[in-house]
């Protein structure tokens, strides 16, 4: 049953169990997730009324900006929730808050675990999704610049080797492509060095080259082998980004429990002054 602390007046009323500290602090909690929210939001319509290519962001599964949207319109609502619910004192607001918290840390849990125990088939459908960007790799500039970004990062090319850029059209190393970068590589396959003057048709004609031959001008290793190196590598910095994630909505979770008590024993309270108002013989 939904309940809220009555306000009234009286020497028996000043005493309250609802500390002003957790309150304040749960409301300044909720409302800085509430504008992160907000901003959210505003940044996936935006991304959803100016982005067009919607055929070159099929590979990826989701729609980035359709996700955003659904994060963002759901950390509004729950946040939402918990600064009214603090302000007010609303036990239903409250409940409802650290309910979702807690099943969204739940789902994440269980997403985390499901990821380690079947890692293969989350590998393949990582390569999957790669292999679907290479195809569509000339079709969106903001999808060519990831796959740019992430082939320089981790000093790959390709999902897993780069002979996988013959699935491109314009890569395409058949006989019959009339394009001019065929058996090419993007510029971002190539090794770089801090001396070297940049040239940026490197990797015309890569895919034609022996493995060994090919190593001496480009990165030849897969992006996938090179993303799971370094999640080995980084297992402790990982860890800690997750236990970032994971401690705003412990802290959010205990905190409204803490709240939803005190404005309980509140209640209390207030019930039996009034019955001993209303009845001065008990």
């Amino acid at each position: 049953m939904c309940g809220r602390r009555k306000r009234g007046s009286g020497h028996d009323e000043d005493f309250s169990f609802v500390s002003p500290v957790v309150k304040y602090l749960l409301f300044l909690f909720n409302f800085i997730f509430w504008l992160i929210a907000m901003a959210m939001i505003a940044i996936g319509v935006y991304a959803r009324v100016e982005k067009h290519a919607e055929t070159a962001l099929a590979c990826l599964s989701v729609d980035p900006a359709m996700m955003l949207l659904v994060v963002g319109v759901l950390m509004f609502i729950i946040t939402f929730c918990g600064c009214v619910g603090s302000l007010r004192e609303n036990i239903c607001l409250l409940q409802f808050f650290c309910i979702s918290l807690t099943i969204i840390f739940l789902l994440q849990l269980a997403a985390g675990v499901l990821g380690f125990i079947f890692s293969d088939k989350a590998r393949n459908k990582v390569t999957q999704m790669v292999t679907n960007a290479i195809v569509h790799y000339r079709d969106d500039i903001d999808l060519q610049n990831l796959i740019d970004f992430g082939q320089k990062q981790f000093s790959c090319c390709g999902a897993v080797t780069y002979g996988d850029w013959s699935k491109n059209m314009y890569f395409n190393c058949t006989g019959t492509n009339p394009s001019q970068e065929r058996c090419a590589v993007p510029f971002s396959c190539c090794i770089i060095t801090k001396d070297e003057v940049i040239n940026t048709m490197c990797g015309q004609g890569m895919q034609e080259m022996e493995y060994v031959q090919a190593s001496n001008y480009i990165h030849t290793n897969g992006c996938i082998d090179k993303v799971v190196d370094w999640i080995h590598s980084n297992l402790f910095l990982l860890g800690g980004i997750a236990l970032g994630l994971a401690i705003p909505q412990l802290v959010g979770i205990l905190l409204s429990q803490i709240l939803i008590n005190q404005i309980k024993d509140q209640i209390e309270l207030q019930n039996y002054n009034q019955k001993h108002r209303s009845d001065p013989w008990n």
